[in-house]
């Protein structure tokens, strides 16, 4: 692995983990703390929390066709800016729209964020790009450990606002890092879709493999980072012994609150030592399939037991096991992604509608996660997950196997 490339994407995914300190810290402390940012009540908390996603779906495509003729420098520097300045509104704003505001603001960041990493892992990488999306997801993944941490321990002890202001100085630090991602020549982040026939483009965004990898994104987030996410301190309430509020070991007591966010800081805890691994495993010489096929598998087989009657402690297991997958999953999709829009030639574009269907799938999710549950109970999620995962194999397994590069210049060379 080229070593300054290596550094290349390494400096991106600090810059973006340390952007997303602010954001990871208020998904803890704005449900408890509120009424200290000055706000009336828990439904203009599900509106902040909110308003970063819904204004993406929109953004995303505009942020695309910014990268198509802005330096990627420019548009991180700018991301790191408005984090540390949306950090710093809720450190001093008690003004409901202007905290609202400030969310929209730092959705236009992490999109900016999101899409010039996936750039950038295509820029630098072929046949090491797993490795270097895992290396990137996982580095990301500290940044929200942090902040997570940060509002959990901190929050009683030094207020809720003094953590927002430390959190948005640290983000400040990371514009001069933003600074050394890459040279002030650095050339447009141009997409060789542009500079190929409209034939030829549509060709690869219509290609099979090129659509399963999309469908895969959606139903990924629509089922992990939606469904499972937005409903796991429920389904962990729901599975504790009904004799009991709380699980208790070596003597602690647990309630299905606190056992989530232990299971959630697990969760990004064992992301930056899986996803690399996950990754350097999939750029081998029998390509990513099988080893998608395998993950899928285990998370089939997981959810499957998870609708089944088992003692708390074993459910609670099996779980963990879904996860894992599930940081697998998110990984292997991630660089089938790149590796379409690599091979089709038109990085931006792709990339682009891959986030797009990513949040979107994201979005989805806890609306009929809540529903599900209140009709179905546990099996509703989890059954509902397995077939889906199974049906998105077997789509795979029928249409996914044909070569992208050699269909596409069929269709029309690029340049």
């Amino acid at each position: 692995m080229n070593e300054q490339n290596k550094k290349t994407v390494r400096i991106i995914a600090w810059v973006t983990a340390i952007c997303l300190l602010g954001d990871s810290m208020l998904y803890i402390v704005l449900p408890v703390y509120w009424a200290s940012f000055g706000l009336d009540g828990l439904w203009q908390v599900g509106i902040l929390l909110s308003m970063n996603r819904l204004v993406r779906l929109p953004l995303n495509p505009l942020v695309g066709w910014l990268y198509s003729w802005l330096p990627k420098r420019t548009g991180i520097l700018i991301s790191v800016v408005l984090a540390c300045l949306t950090t710093a509104a809720f450190a001093f704003g008690t003004d409901f729209w202007l905290l609202l505001l400030a969310r929209a603001a730092w959705g236009a960041a992490w999109s900016m964020l999101r899409i010039g990493g996936y750039l950038t892992v295509l820029e630098v990488s072929s046949s090491n790009r797993g490795r270097m999306l895992g290396s990137y997801n996982g580095i990301i993944g500290i940044g929200s450990l942090v902040g997570m941490l940060a509002g959990g321990l901190f929050a009683d002890l030094v207020g809720v606002r003094n953590i927002a202001l430390v959190l948005s100085v640290i983000t400040a630090l990371g514009f001069p890092l933003a600074w050394t991602f890459s040279s002030s020549t650095e050339a447009k982040a141009q997409s060789r879709g542009a500079k190929s026939s409209l034939r030829g483009m549509k060709a690869g965004l219509f290609h099979p493999h090129a659509l399963l990898t999309l469908c895969s994104g959606f139903i990924i987030a629509f089922l992990f980072q939606g469904l499972l996410n937005a409903s796991l301190s429920t389904l962990i309430d729901i599975e504790l012994p009904s004799q009991e509020l709380a699980f208790s070991l070596f003597g602690l007591t647990f309630g299905a609150a606190s056992i989530a966010g232990i299971v959630q800081a697990l969760r990004w805890g064992w992301t930056p030592f899986l996803s690399p691994l996950v990754g350097k495993w999939s750029d081998g010489s029998r390509g990513r399939l099988p080893l998608y096929f395998t993950v899928l598998s285990i998370a089939i087989a997981g959810m499957l037991m998870l609708s089944l009657p088992l003692s708390f402690g074993t459910w609670m297991a099996v779980l963990i096991v879904v996860l894992l997958a599930n940081t697998a999953i998110n990984t292997l999709s991630d660089a089938l992604a790149a590796d379409s829009a690599a091979q089709g030639g038109y990085t931006v574009v792709y990339m682009t509608t891959y986030t797009t269907i990513l949040d979107v799938g994201a979005a989805l999710g806890p609306l009929a996660a809540f529903t599900l549950i209140e009709n179905y109970g546990t099996p509703g999620i989890t059954l509902l997950a397995a077939l889906i995962l199974a049906l998105l194999i077997v789509s795979w397994v029928i249409w996914g196997r044909r070569p992208l590069k050699a269909s596409i210049s069929m269709e029309s060379p690029l340049s």
